[in-house]
């Protein structure tokens, strides 16, 4: 896949294409769903599949103070976007200066001289340009005058999943009852809204299924207060500017994936036992994600970059009247983690 983040990046003559444009947080099953039919739909007539995407996301711009916040950082966000097949992904920097451009200037610029747009891929409520004044009827009224199409996408439903009634069979399968239980009598959308609260929460498991993949986090490891290890847990403390939603303070089970490593390595990905708090028993301020890899205390991961795959929440964080009793739910969260992961190792190939 052709990663372009300047207009200058495109070969010359590009196209004909079929493109969408969106944000794409979180890249949810939603998204590849639909990312997946257009890359089929491009290929069977010869074009090329590309999406045109923002950094940093349009909200956070406009409104710093409350934008929420990203699933997912610009990095996972490509990998994600790579593995549906698309031809390439268009990268644009979204700036005030950005922004101002009008419905048209932008749909002339970047979809028809830079990528020979055929075909445009939209959902029904699609807003473009200064001020979101361009909507579904400008970008038709465009491609009618620009020589493409508009092909409307509706929102996805995650499928038959209200709460059941007495009288209805039970879900076959775990994330078919995850789903039950998260979804609202209405057969709830695909959104990033959605894994958001999940996430909120602390709901991971569930998020992982609208996601279609555990949901992590990625950053580089530092040095903490070194506590962990004087417990016999050492940890890995991801540094304060992580990429990717950091979910509600609790105890995980899940993965720590080692990115620099070949994914087929040894110790690539390995079962982690997952804290996210303010360690309140040592009346620590400062929130961090920090993992134990079960069973090891052999490794140095200072200065790696690794993720933190989450797979269920154990409990919250809790603030414990001795040390003793801490290091003793240390030891049961291990034990639970290590039963939970190894009857979910699949889940560690999700990424």
């Amino acid at each position: 896949m052709h990663r372009w983040t300047d207009l200058a990046q495109v070969p010359p003559g590009f196209g004909p294409s079929v493109v969408t444009l969106g944000n794409f947080d979180g890249v949810h099953r939603g998204h590849a769903s639909v990312l997946t039919r257009m890359v089929a739909d491009a290929r069977a007539v010869g074009a090329s599949a590309v999406a045109v995407t923002f950094s940093p996301h349009p909200a956070q711009v406009h409104y710093p103070d409350t934008a929420p916040p990203l699933l997912t950082g610009v990095e996972d966000r490509l990998w994600l976007l790579e593995r549906t097949g698309l031809a390439a992904v268009l990268l644009l920097e979204y700036t005030l200066d950005f922004a101002r451009q009008s419905p048209e200037e932008f749909v002339v610029r970047y979809l028809v001289n830079a990528l020979g747009a055929r075909t445009v891929v939209v959902g029904r409520d699609v807003r473009f340009g200064w001020g979101n004044s361009g909507d579904l009827a400008t970008m038709t009224e465009l491609g009618e005058r620009y020589g493409f199409t508009v092909e409307v996408i509706e929102d996805l439903a995650a499928g038959p999943v209200a709460v059941a009634d007495a009288d209805t069979p039970a879900p076959a399968t775990p994330q078919e009852r995850r789903l039950q239980h998260a979804a609202d009598p209405l057969h709830r959308r695909w959104s990033s809204t959605w894994v958001r609260e999940l996430l909120e929460e602390g709901r991971v498991d569930v998020a992982a299924t609208v996601l279609g993949r555990p949901h992590r986090v990625r950053g580089v490891v530092v040095h903490g207060d070194a506590r962990g290890r004087e417990l016999g847990f050492p940890t890995a403390n991801l540094s304060s500017d992580v990429a990717g939603m950091v979910p509600a303070d609790g105890v995980y089970a899940g993965w720590l994936r080692r990115l620099e490593q070949p994914a087929t390595a040894p110790d690539a990905v390995l079962p982690a036992a997952i804290s996210v708090g303010t360690n309140p028993t040592f009346d620590g301020v400062v929130r961090r994600v920090e993992g134990y890899v079960l069973d090891r205390t052999d490794l140095d991961l200072y200065g790696e970059e690794v993720a933190f795959e989450f797979v269920e929440r154990l409990r919250p964080t809790l603030r414990f009247d001795s040390v003793d009793e801490l290091v003793a739910t240390m030891c049961d969260d291990v034990d639970r983690a290590r039963d939970l992961l190894k009857d979910a190792s699949d889940t560690a190939t999700g990424w």
